[in-house]
């Protein structure tokens, strides 16, 4: 080599080689890798150069260097092993070309790194960043229809849609499914962290601060970015678990988990490589539900009559009992009848990324993935008795629905970035589709004739894709005044989204089959439920097939002010083709108090568009409400119904959020940040509690329904609305402490985060709003106890890594704290009187806190030779439970009492006939308990 630089990577703490360290020249695309020994050579001008030294699991180190056209300098590094995140170099935040960790930029910015992705027993994205994030929140749903297979996440404790999520720093495109029923983040549409496959991702990024002037749309909660693998050796682990856990008086053993990664890293030429990674997970189905409690199964709860004594109904009633216990103990009918907990689900996928060099100062990059995702999730049981739900000469004894999807997630990205005439420069285009097939099998059509019904149906397709083409430019500008370094960046994006409902077969969701000339079926008066039970298919009239275009520019500029202030300031001008144009901007700043003590903060406003399936999101579902299936209708924002109630078209959410953090290094080894921040949103959009036909004294709602449906079967309509305002105030503590002990090492991190929103305003039109029936039923007592209580209003996070030798063991600890449930039904009457149900006061238990509690992972790894290891531990070490729903007296299967305020009822709590013991309307930790695993990582 004439000139340049080489030398050789090692362990600092084992001495050890290290293989596929990424090495970087600063402020330019040029690099290497190192090779199976360690060693690197990179050829260099003459001059002085920074070197980014970054490897996986490894703390990233930056050094200067001095080359000559002589002969070749030689620079060993040794890097040390990262168990803490909090001094990573990140991307996410700035588009400063000056590379800096999160601890020295002016937001707040966790990294979670590729030994805490693999470190514990979570298997799928949104699941590790759940225990690794205090700031991030999701949960597995249940009985939920879509929501079952695809997480809702939550950022400071606001909605799926309000965190955007980037690869490689490209905008990742959403579902295609809008969750619609009875959980956290209902009437939102999120992106599915768990089609992109772990074993391909470096380090995970997450901002926590509003940046819509810096991506756009969706960034008011923050923006995670996921960071994609490079060049690095052969790696693979195989990962086998499953519950052991007791509750309810059972003992469980179940929800068998299979995982199993694999990832590759080539070099290709002297500037290229292509990283392959791979991940299969199957994961059984768990169950925690209670005994239904319903006295009688196969027939009706009987009616004491006007001259009947107590006695003689309470005799003809255990008699009545006695005939459905028989038959229920004969035909094998368990009152264990639910499937209460995860779904059984298998996911296959691929995603690989690469770059090549185009002469001496640019590259080609691109990434791909594709993810398969199948899923089985049950719905609410149909009992006998259910005569209008069910065929019982097909199912005499009732039957358990289920809802099997099929998630294909496609995504293409390919650009090339480089340096002319000292702007780096970025152009590129990102394409991602999201598709969900649902199939319902162990079902019927019950409005078909007797006997004829098929048991599985094709119900539809929900399909979302998204092209983005981005063009970024950015300089940095050595300067000798006030102003000695500014970074400026300019870019343009062009977005096209586009939205599509396919209709399934006809008897998924017809009434009788019209083509045929058969009618549906009634019960004496009564008509029978159309379509698939628990998921009927989108019809005909549902179809359709939706775009939109949105053009944005934005300009970001970062000065600093010698080596202790940082200035910044972003603006951004985005038009959507369907309402019209916004502007956001950010400010943001960083103080060097002394040595390594900052303060920092940011000001910004933002907004999120109204996605194309809030707007144009159509359907009929069956939902249980005070335990009677209904038949609910979803109408379009841009539906008549919906200009009936004198609601307009959506608008976009718009946002402002403040920021002030205290940020630094004590000593060597400790590393800290405390940030508080403020979000407030107007606009919000929402999905709207149900306006029900009986509930609503003046009719409105009736004689609206009655022009869609005149055979009066929908029971409740509902649509999305600018609804609500909201402040979100919070804290987050992030604080990590290094030790050396001779050569072992122990890390402990204690991280925190304290959040409370409250909705601060509840605005219905002007129809709306002078009906005091419709405006209870807009934004219900529910439906804010989602946005003000279902998540955690604190979580902390502490942690302890020590490694001695060969051994690594890590504990770690996890508070969630209490949320609330608030029922719909609200215990006192607008004139403060008690509200009767079932002849008695409704019960002011329903509205519940769930308290606090530890979540305790412990995981211990054995490294056999530097390429094998091997570990076993526990999720929920201690079999931690949430606390158990209120359930009332009455809700009990042998209360056979004849006096009406004191015989059996299901309507008195929310546990849906006692099957329900632990509440799926609050986003906690979930209920499956303990989890115990083993897995074998190999590399080479």
């Amino acid at each position: 080599m004439a000139q340049g630089v080489q030398g050789r990577i090692t362990n600092g703490a084992s001495g050890a080689a290290i293989p596929g360290v990424s090495i970087v020249v600063s402020n330019s695309t040029t690099g290497t890798t190192t090779d199976e020994n360690g060693a690197y050579s990179l050829p260099l001008s003459a001059g002085s150069h920074t070197l980014r030294f970054s490897s996986l699991g490894f703390e990233t180190r930056s050094v200067s260097v001095q080359t000559t056209n002589e002969k070749p300098v030689v620079l060993d590094v040794s890097m040390h092993e990262s168990s803490s995140s909090l001094d990573e170099v990140v991307v996410v935040g700035s588009r400063s070309q000056t590379a800096r960790t999160n601890i020295q930029t002016p937001v707040p910015v966790d990294v979670i790194g590729t030994k805490e992705l693999k470190a514990f027993a979570q298997t799928d994205i949104s699941q590790i960043l759940n225990y690794a994030a205090p700031s991030f929140n999701s949960n597995r749903q249940t009985v939920a229809d879509g929501t079952d297979h695809i997480d809702p996440i939550s950022l400071r404790g606001l909605g799926p849609d309000q965190v955007l999520v980037l690869v490689n720093g490209k905008r990742r495109h959403t579902t295609a499914l809008v969750n619609i029923n009875g959980t956290f983040g209902r009437g939102t549409v999120g992106t599915d962290l768990n089609t992109i496959p772990a074993a391909a991702i470096e380090r995970i990024e997450v901002l926590r601060d509003g940046a819509a002037a810096q991506y756009g749309s969706d960034a008011i909660a923050g923006v995670i970015n996921l960071v994609l693998k490079k060049e690095t050796p052969w790696t693979a682990s195989l990962l086998y678990g499953q519950h052991a856990s007791n509750t309810l008086g059972r003992s469980f053993a179940d929800g068998q988990t299979t995982q199993f990664d694999l990832n590759k890293g080539y070099k290709v030429g002297s500037r290229g490589y292509i990283n392959i990674g791979a991940q299969y997970l199957n994961r059984g189905a768990t169950n925690r539900g209670g005994i239904d409690t319903r006295p009688l199964l196969y027939s009706g709860l009987p009616t004491r009559g006007a001259n009947e004594s107590e006695s003689d109904f309470v005799n003809r009633y255990r008699v009545l009992k006695t005939d459905d216990d028989a038959k229920a103990q004969a035909a094998g009918l368990d009152r264990n009848n639910m499937l209460v907990g995860n779904s059984a689900i298998r996911n296959l996928g691929v995603l690989a990324n690469g770059a090549f060099g185009i002469g001496k100062t640019a590259e080609m990059y691109f990434q791909t993935g594709f993810t398969d995702k199948q899923g089985k999730a049950a719905g609410f049981y149909r009992i006998p008795s259910q005569s209008t739900q069910i065929d019982l000469s097909i199912y005499p004894n009732g039957f358990l629905p289920t809802i099997n999807t099929r998630v294909q997630d496609v995504s293409f990205s390919a650009g090339v970035r480089g340096q002319v005439g000292g702007w780096q420069f970025d152009l590129s285009n990102t394409f991602g589709q999201n598709r969900i097939r649902f199939d319902i099998t162990n079902t019927v059509n019950a409005s078909l004739p007797t006997g004829t019904s098929p048991t599985g149906f094709y119900a539809g397709t929900l399909r979302f894709a998204q092209n983005t083409v981005n063009a970024d430019a950015s300089k940095r500008h050595e300067l000798s005044g006030v102003i000695t370094a500014l970074n400026t960046a300019f870019g343009a994006e062009f977005r096209m989204d586009s939205y599509e409902i396919q209709a399934g077969e006809e008897l998924s969701y017809s009434f009788g089959q019209p083509s045929k000339n058969i009618e549906g079926r009634k019960i004496g008066t009564s008509f029978t439920a159309a379509g698939a039970q628990v998921f009927p298919g989108f019809k005909p009239s549902n179809a359709l097939s939706k775009s939109r275009t949105n053009t944005g520019v934005y300009a970001d500029f970062e000065a600093e002010f010698g080596p202790r202030l940082l200035l910044g300031a972003a603006g951004r001008y985005e038009n959507y083709s369907d309402f019209g144009g916004n502007f956001s901007y950010k400010a943001t700043g960083r103080y060097t108090l002394f040595r390594d003590i900052s303060v920092r903060g940011a000001l910004a406003t933002g907004f999120r568009a109204p996605s194309l399936h809030q707007r144009f999101l159509n359907n009929e579902s069956t939902q249980f409400v005070n335990n009677v299936p209904r038949q609910i209708l979803t109408v379009n924002n841009d539906n008549s119904v919906v200009r009936q109630f004198g609601v307009g078209s959506l608008k976009p959410e718009l946002t402002k959020t403040y920021s002030l953090g205290l940020v630094g290094k004590l000593g060597k080894g400790v590393t800290f940040s405390v940030d508080a921040y403020k979000i407030l949103i107007k606009d919000r959009i929402v999905f709207s509690s149900q306006f029900v036909r009986e509930a609503d004294p003046s009719g409105i709602v009736n004689t609206i329904l009655n022009t869609v449906d005149p055979n009066q079967q929908i029971n409740s309509v509902q649509f999305f609305t600018n609804a609500i305002s909201t402040r979100t105030l919070g804290l987050d503590v992030v604080l990590t402490d290094r030790i050396r002990i001779e050569k072992n090492s122990l890390t402990l991190t204690a991280a925190a985060n304290f959040n409370n929103t409250k909705v601060t305003q509840i605005k219905g039109s002007d129809q709306i709003e002078k009906n005091a029936d419709l405006y209870a039923k807009l934004f219900d007592r529910t439906e804010k106890s989602r946005f003000e209580s279902s998540v955690p209003r604190s979580k902390i996070n502490l942690s302890a890594t020590y490694t001695a030798g060969r051994w690594d063991f890590l504990l770690r600890t996890v508070r969630f704290g209490k949320v609330t449930f608030i029922s719909t039904t609200d215990p006192f009457n607008n004139d403060g009187t008690p509200r009767m149900v079932d002849g008695v006061p409704y019960p002011t238990a329903n509205d519940q806190t769930f308290s606090a509690k530890w979540i305790t992972d412990i995981t211990v790894t054995y490294r056999f030779l530097k390429t094998v290891s091997a570990s076993i531990g526990a999720t929920n070490l201690f079999d931690v439970y949430p606390d158990q729903a209120y359930i009332n007296p009455r809700n009990n299967a042998t209360n056979l009492s004849g006096d009406p305020t004191t015989r059996y009822s299901g309507n008195l709590d929310n546990t849906s006939n006692g099957r329900f013991l632990y509440s799926r309307a609050v986003t906690q930790f979930g209920f499956n308990g303990r989890f115990l695993f083993g897995r074998v990582n190999v590399s080479f």
